[in-house]
């Protein structure tokens, strides 16, 4: 790359050099704060029940349907998902669309829908059906977002998605064909170069398209993350976002072993991930950039407080509780026919530990707000949560807007943390589906 970029206004532009100063200390003594608040916290003291709440006047929610199937399963993944079996898919997504048709009698409208997996795509033609459903049964929504593999980018069933997905995110986790062969994915989605062909001849299908790459995989040097980083520019997507491989303490250890970088390595590839990025697009998140500074992307909790997931094994968030569906196919769809929701547990949170949570993504986000806690909580954020604002503060992660007051600047550190602190949150979300998914039978199925 390049020292100097010459801008269209001929310009001369210094490439974006990233100020992480944060010592790998500090860094390790983070990610074990974060690691006992988020067993403290996503421990499973849920208590069951049968039915969501109603929603509340004036909040505003979003859609969450999962579909947990996949062609193959990938070692480094604990999302809830399962072999793909036609007859059981088929029969899932007619009874994803009952649930949905559930939430509109409960009075639910939404603004916005996001998709996920397992493999979304495993069905086209069920997954056009149930978006034209939602999109009927709650008219307010404004954007759907769904993921896929890149195999099924070849598939011409994907075409009949044109018009009704908003924003496609396509899981690449790398161009680099040693580093496809080591996770097992080259023989089951091809090369580097054949999902780059395939992806630029699916760009023309949807407005957005979000290209994933994972960093953190141990052999990844600075020239494969940076020829990665090239890669994806030359598709020029609305969005690239920059996973750092998560680990769980329900990955099998020899994977660990085999795929996981050292520690050390992750602030240098984040570091070069920032200097490469920034200024051809703009950073939505610690780890997300888009072309404007609008745009949805994968982690919807930002933009929504409250969302309802339909389907097995998804989570919902609404008044402060999280309600978690079956992770069983077979109860699922018993379920479902009996006339029920999905639903079985809850956990009710506090308002400490609500605060805690929106204070991790607005540090993720960098969107970091006293006026957001003033309106949402009535409470002053500085003193409320005077413990976490110190702590950034003294680690140069956070520091004051000086144009307005109400608004915190979250630092080059702050990006930092707020990735770590979120890895670690999505880590125990992981863990959490590992221990729901552990007693599940062959029957269950």
């Amino acid at each position: 790359m390049s020292p100097i970029i010459q801008s269209a206004s001929q310009e001369l532009i210094k490439p974006y050099q990233s100020n992480i100063t944060v010592p790998n200390w500090m860094i390790s003594s983070m990610e074990r704060v974060m690691q006992f608040y988020v067993d403290k916290n996503l421990r499973l003291d849920t208590i069951s029940t049968d039915r969501m709440p109603k929603p509340v006047e004036g909040k505003k929610y979003m859609l969450y349907a999962h579909i947990p199937f996949c062609h193959t399963l990938c070692s480094f993944c604990t999302f809830h998902r399962f072999l793909f079996r036609e007859d059981k898919a088929r029969e899932y997504f007619v009874a994803l669309r009952k649930e949905m048709q559930m939430a509109k009698d409960l009075g639910y409208e939404f603004e916005s829908m996001y998709i996920g997996g397992g493999t979304t795509t495993v069905l086209e033609d069920e997954l056009a059906r149930t978006i034209e459903h939602a999109k009927n049964l709650f008219p307010g929504i404004k954007e759907v977002s769904c993921e896929s593999d890149p195999q099924h980018l070849a598939n011409p069933e994907f075409k009949q998605l044109k018009g009704l997905v908003d924003r496609m995110s396509i899981g690449v986790q790398s161009f680099d064909d040693g580093i496809l062969k080591m996770t097992d994915r080259l023989d089951k989605f091809g090369s580097g170069q054949q999902t780059f062909d395939r992806i630029m001849a699916a760009k023309e299908l949807f407005p957005i398209i979000n290209v994933d790459l994972i960093f953190g995989f141990r052999g990844q040097t600075d020239e494969i993350i940076q020829s990665d980083l090239e890669m994806a520019s030359k598709l020029d997507p609305r969005q690239i976002t920059t996973y750092p491989l998560m680990i769980t303490h329900q990955t099998r250890k020899s994977v660990k072993n085999q795929l996981a970088a050292p520690h050390g390595d992750m602030v240098n590839q984040y570091r070069q991930i920032l200097n490469r990025l920034t200024g051809q697009y703009t950073q939505l998140s610690a780890w997300a950039f888009g072309k404007t500074n609008d745009e949805g992307f994968d982690e919807y909790v930002i933009d929504y407080d409250e969302y309802l997931g339909v389907g097995s094994g998804s989570f919902s968030f609404l008044n402060d509780t999280l309600y978690v569906n079956t992770f069983s196919l077979k109860k699922y769809q018993q379920r479902i026919a009996e006339g029920r929701m999905a639903v079985e547990q809850q956990k009710k949170y506090q308002l400490k530990e609500v605060m805690q949570y929106r204070f991790l993504l607005g540090m993720f986000s960098g969107r970091l707000s006293r006026k957001y806690f003033r309106d949402t909580f009535n409470v002053n954020l500085d003193t409320a949560l005077f413990k976490e604002m110190a702590s950034m503060k003294a680690m140069g992660a956070l520091k004051n807007d000086p144009i307005n007051p109400d608004e915190l600047i979250v630092t080059d550190n702050g990006k930092m943390l707020g990735l770590l602190m979120m890895k670690e949150f999505y880590s125990g979300m992981d863990n959490v589906r590992a221990q729901l998914r552990q007693p599940l039978a062959e029957a269950d199925m």
